[in-house]
């Protein structure tokens, strides 16, 4: 827990910073420019950017509530209260701390997140420039069936074809690896929030056994505090805990180690195949373009960085 016995010690500055607001702006503008593919990943995205902030706000209003707490039962002029409201202010603190951690892991399973989104985005052209080319030809089919241009449009559908073929192969392989790869980053961040925050409340239900809350009569004094001594135990006991606690998670199993640089398994047998599938699209002898693999496999690549 790495911090005084005493919520009193700290500075109170520390528990009144303001909660910081979700409000209009750029971002904002950037989910209406988003492409088709990538606008529901985009809204996931920017909806738990907006549920951290949440877990930050609830980090600090929990500090905020150990601060106030601490001084309530100081100013009731009972010691056992006073010294035991300022303890379990500690463990509230620190609640509030695993809140923080929790937000900032969350932070990192966004960032795969957007490697996909990034990946979506990336595609789009590939799929309108396919469709783009399929509604010429049924226009012109309509209008002009005869007309010489067919060919060379048809010829152009076989090429966008190759292309977004293997487009839509990149993106599903880098979807399911960063699935994985996001959800592994969030369940295990969730774990250790609920692990860590359960060894907290099980020490502060222990502090509570030591505020004697038996009955007096008027006239009666109650009793000095007896367990000050306890009650600091009792934190560093936490602490003790808390440094302790390692992860015990069933591993996420991945086969994505043969994912090549371009989106696409690695070896030769994978890299021919490919190869087969875009020279068997095109068809039509040689071209000056570079191949559907090599062109688009640049472009995706970049949307990974």
């Amino acid at each position: 827990m790495n911090r005084a016995l005493s919520i009193r010690s700290r500075k109170k500055d520390d528990h009144t910073k303001e909660a910081s607001k979700h409000t209009f702006s750029i971002s904002t503008l950037r989910g209406i420019q988003q492409a088709e593919l990538s606008k529901k990943l985009f809204k996931i995205i920017k909806t738990e950017n907006h549920a951290i902030g949440a877990y930050e706000t609830a980090g600090r209003e929990r500090l905020s509530i150990a601060s106030q707490l601490s001084d309530w039962g100081e100013s009731t002029g009972d010691e056992s209260v006073s010294d035991i409201s300022d303890k379990i202010g500690v463990i509230l603190s620190e609640i509030g701390e695993q809140e923080d951690l929790f937000a900032q892991n969350l932070e990192d399973y966004r960032s795969v997140l957007k490697q996909i989104r990034n990946i979506e985005a990336s595609v789009q052209p590939s799929r309108d420039q396919k469709a783009k080319i399929s509604d010429e030809i049924q226009k012109l089919k309509y209008k002009e069936p005869t007309s010489p241009k067919l060919v060379t449009l048809e010829q152009e559908l076989v090429r966008a074809e190759a292309q977004n073929l293997v487009a839509e192969a990149q993106l599903t392989n880098i979807t399911r690896q960063k699935v994985k790869e996001a959800f592994d980053v969030n369940f295990a961040a969730t774990i250790e929030r609920a692990e860590k925050q359960i060894i907290l409340a099980k020490y502060g239900r222990r502090l509570l056994n030591l505020l004697d809350d038996t009955p007096v009569v008027p006239g009666d004094v109650r009793q000095p505090f007896e367990h000050a001594a306890e009650a600091r135990t009792i934190l560093a006991d936490a602490e003790q805990d808390l440094q302790a606690w390692e992860p015990r998670l069933e591993p996420i199993h991945s086969n994505a180690a043969g994912l090549g640089s371009n989106l696409m398994p690695t070896g030769e047998s994978s890299t021919r195949a490919t190869s087969d599938i875009t020279a068997e699209s095109l068809g039509a002898g040689p071209t000056t373009e570079k191949p559907a693999a090599e062109a688009q496999g640049t472009h995706l690549e970049a949307a990974t960085a």
